[in-house]
């Protein structure tokens, strides 16, 4: 579940699985790696609205999340 800045919140299909699959591919949380979050997501069929104000708040929602997922598996390797 992603929480946008004004508390919205939307489910995304398939993006554990993703984010599990970019970790083990060993990619960085950056805008090339939220960009690639956001062209798998869409190969997915979800939706991800177009315009350049939202796919920016994406980004910086899915980096975000990536971010965290990184510092889990960080956390989990290390237990």
């Amino acid at each position: 579940m992603l929480k946008f800045l004004d508390d919205t919140q939307f489910s995304l299909f398939g993006l554990d699985e993703i984010l599990a699959e970019l970790y083990a591919e060993g990619r960085k949380a950056n805008d090339e790696t939220a960009e690639e979050i956001i062209t798998r997501l869409e190969a997915m069929n979800n939706y991800i609205p177009s315009s350049d104000s939202a796919r920016t708040e994406y980004r910086y929602v899915l980096l975000k999340e990536y971010r965290e997922y990184i510092k889990n598996q960080a956390d989990k390797d290390q237990h």
